[in-house]
């Protein structure tokens, strides 16, 4: 849900089965936001997508944001509420980024102590999202899919598998994308990102950047086939956050995944 398109959806109404939210966006208490929200609510299912939560940070989970989702899952009950498998603050200061985590054991134990403890706060399993990265840490001990997979396991968190990430990270390091497929499990997997990235040459090593800016490409697509079919159907969104389109134009994205759903449930 982007502001260029909430005079629309509210006038229109278009026939969309959910929308999901930055949940940050909507922590205010009061004002147009969000009574644009509620005015939203009333027609459609939400799913809340937190950017700011931080949850592998050594700051440890911020009380105040916490308590603010609290609430704001409290005001629109939400289908599903998501993070990211990431850090991104350290000493009160923010990135712009959602950074990486190390892939290690230490780590492991950390973020499984952290979404339990949202989870615990909030009342609810939350989603984990897999991000993007540009560079690996040295000592990991895990790879990405492994560690997204025990994560779920220790934690009891759900999955939502970001298949653009997934590719992004396959091209920057060299993994195959169905080793990391292969490592989860349907049942794990609550909800589906798609969105499209941009390539950059940076000191000639070509890079995959998730910019969001863009369509799904078709290996991405390829690779959503591949989950479908081997996942079955599940929620599916498409991210576009920079140079956003016309709202036509996210619809027949969306109206590409919803027959490949299609497919897989008459399967």
């Amino acid at each position: 849900m982007r502001a260029p398109h909430h005079e629309q959806m509210v006038r229109e109404k278009p026939a969309i089965p959910w929308l999901e939210i930055h949940s940050e966006n909507f922590f205010a208490a009061g004002g147009p936001q969000i009574a644009l929200l509620e005015t939203l609510r009333r027609d459609y299912p939400l799913s809340l997508h937190g950017v700011g939560l931080s949850l592998g940070s050594a700051d440890g989970i911020d009380a105040d944001h916490l308590q603010q989702l609290e609430s704001l899952i409290q005001r629109v009950e939400p289908a599903a509420v998501s993070e990211h498998l990431c850090w991104a603050a350290f000493g009160a200061r923010h990135s712009n980024d959602l950074l990486p985590m190390p892939y290690t054991e230490e780590a492991l134990a950390l973020l499984t102590s952290r979404v339990s403890q949202v989870q615990d706060r909030l009342g609810r399993q939350i989603l984990i999202e897999n991000v993007s990265s540009y560079l690996r840490y040295r000592g990991e001990t895990l790879e990405e899919w492994d560690f997204l997979a025990a994560l779920s396991r220790a934690s009891g968190c759900a999955i939502l598998l970001d298949i653009n990430n997934i590719y992004v990270n396959a091209c920057n390091h060299g993994f195959d994308c169905a080793r990391y497929l292969a490592a989860l499990s349907g049942p794990s997997i609550r909800e589906i990102h798609l969105a499209g990235h941009s390539i950059e040459i940076v000191e000639g090593v070509e890079l995959r950047i998730d910019t969001h800016s863009t369509r799904v490409c078709a290996e991405v697509w390829d690779l959503y086939d591949q989950a479908i079919a081997q996942f079955g159907a599940k929620p599916t969104l498409i991210e576009w956050d920079n140079d956003i389109p016309t709202l036509d134009v996210l619809r027949a994205e969306a109206d590409r995944a919803e027959t490949v759903l299609r497919h897989a449930r008459t399967d």
